[in-house]
């Protein structure tokens, strides 16, 4: 049609869209708290154009270091509308990360809540923040914060009339972990709509949705979420924090229909002494992620909701599958095949591609790869594999393989592998033979110095509550199990794992307290 605008409807064009149309509909909750998506798109027009009177413009970059919060979850979609990109940082880093992180990005402001902002105010202090920095503060203290409620009630609520193009950066996430060289991972707007539409439809998504954020918002696990809500229209509920009772709390108050989870926490709602299935009767399906989910959880998470659960294997830099409900029980130990538009292929130690059944590491390519990491040419290289045909592929740096229907089973991280006297050692193997012990909770297993071997395998193991095992005995019993490569050298006891805030376990920490 002559005049047509062919330009796709962006993630912030779907928020207007659902602010003309469904206006008195939720849109998001937190607490007490709600807007309807007539006053979510008021919102973050304010937002939007309150960035752009500090004199932020399209191109520029807003970093966010706050609790989870309704306002949180405007300064992310408002500045998309701002055409600014937004850089959600994770709380749980150190100082000296947050500095390097924003340093990296080039943000010209910073928003924070409560004590993070002392954090910020801190860094500035030690000439570690660029001193012109805007400060945008959700209970902020003293007064060189801009109190983010009452500057949004100072700013027009009209569309702020800035051209977003598929190509408009959307936001920077930062993959470090809690420690390490911050690589922030890019996403432009239109490889943003693809996740939407692509996760609402392999997670099961309806206009109806009400969906349940209980991670912290600056994760890509949470961004998957609300993304895929926004799309169909839906509600979110933001948990500021998450506990087993206050997530069931929480479900059975707004009849939650859906969530993202990791691991960990679907451990302790099934695990939990007031679990009440009564509380979760509203769920349809969730989605769970972030680090392995072994098939016994799987099981006993998906019989206690009585609920669809989807696994989800991803990178934030761009590659998914999902186990879909109708393949869940018989193949339960694997993670799916890709979502349409994605192709993977395993990869031999001379980068050959390998046939079905053969580990090696995972690549693949599609719509929702990110557009680089920022300011990292070295990472970018390293995470490139060209295909024969001239493309450019994505390395996971995990080991899998895939089975005669395309299904991927993973092996390990490719980092965390062991070699050991000449052989490679995946630790996911031992681990799941561990495990089997009826007084392992948890366990990871790691390499260290060994003089005969190059590297040996040690467990570090978490104990059921009540329980207690002789080192040497659950050494014997493993090894019994175990192939003789796989052999561990020895069994420490802890309290409890490292992990990141998504639940995955640091095994680099583990790495380097048990070398030193």
């Amino acid at each position: 049609m002559k005049g047509f605008d062919t330009v796709p409807a962006l993630i912030p064009d779907l928020i207007a869209q659902h602010g003309r149309w469904q206006q008195a509909k939720p849109a998001l909750v937190e607490g007490s708290r709600s807007l309807d998506w007539g006053g979510f798109d008021a919102a973050t027009n304010r937002v939007a154009n309150g960035l752009a009177s500090l004199g932020l413009a399209p191109g520029d970059r807003l970093a966010v270091l706050m609790s989870n919060s309704l306002e949180m979850a405007l300064l992310l979609f408002g500045a998309g509308k701002a055409g600014v990109s937004v850089v959600p940082l994770n709380v749980a880093v150190t100082d000296e990360s947050v500095a390097a992180m924003i340093a990296d990005s080039g943000a010209t402001a910073v928003a924070a809540s409560d004590a993070y902002c002392k954090r910020i105010d801190s860094l500035l202090a030690a000439g570690k923040l660029p001193a012109g920095m805007h400060r945008l503060g959700v209970s902020a203290p003293g007064t060189d914060w801009l109190d983010v409620p009452g500057w949004l009630a100072a700013q027009s609520a009209d569309p702020p009339g800035v051209a977003i193009t598929p190509e408009t950066e959307c936001n920077i996430i930062y993959s470090s972990g809690t420690t390490g060289l911050p690589k922030g991972i890019v996403h432009d707007h239109e490889c943003r709509l693809r996740w939407a539409t692509d996760m609402a439809i392999a997670l099961r998504y309806q206009s109806d949705c009400v969906t349940v954020c209980s991670l912290g918002l600056f994760s890509n696990i949470s961004w998957v979420a609300m993304l895929a809500t926004i799309l169909v229209g839906g509600t979110i509920v933001v948990m500021p924090k998450f506990t087993a009772a206050a997530l069931g709390e929480t479900v059975r108050q707004f009849k939650c229909t859906h969530g993202a989870f990791v691991p960990v926490q679907l451990a302790r709602v099934v695990e939990s002494p007031d679990f009440e299935r009564a509380d979760y009767v509203s769920l349809r399906a969730i989605m769970c992620c972030g680090s392995p989910l072994v098939p016994s959880l799987k099981r006993s998470a998906r019989d206690a909701l009585d609920c669809e659960l989807i696994e989800l294997y991803g990178l934030t830099e761009g590659l998914v599958t999902t186990l879909a409900p109708e393949d869940f029980d018989r193949k339960i130990d694997s993670v799916g095949k890709p979502v349409p538009g994605q192709r993977l292929v395993i990869l031999g130690n001379d980068d050959d591609v390998l046939p079905r059944g053969e580990a090696g590491e995972i690549v693949g390519i599609g719509p929702l790869v990110m557009s680089g990491y920022h300011n990292r040419s070295d990472a970018n290289a390293e995470a490139t594999w060209i295909h024969p045909d001239g493309t450019r592929w994505l390395r996971t740096g995990d080991i899998g393989r895939l089975d005669e229907e395309g299904f991927l089973y993973l092996v390990d991280r490719k980092k965390d592998m062991i070699l050991s006297g000449g052989q490679n050692i995946y630790p996911a193997d031992i681990e799941a033979v561990m495990l089997r012990h009826p007084d392992v909770a948890e366990v990871a297993v790691i390499g260290i110095p060994s003089d005969k071997w190059g590297e040996t395998p040690l467990a570090v193991v978490v104990l059921q509550a009540g329980t207690q095992v002789d080192g040497e005995a659950l050494k014997s019993w493993t090894n019994e199990r175990v192939g003789k490569q796989q052999r561990i050298a020895d069994v420490r006891f802890v309290a409890e794992l490292p992990r990141n805030p998504n639940g995955k376990v640091l095994k680099r920490e583990l790495r380097r307290h048990y070398t030193a």
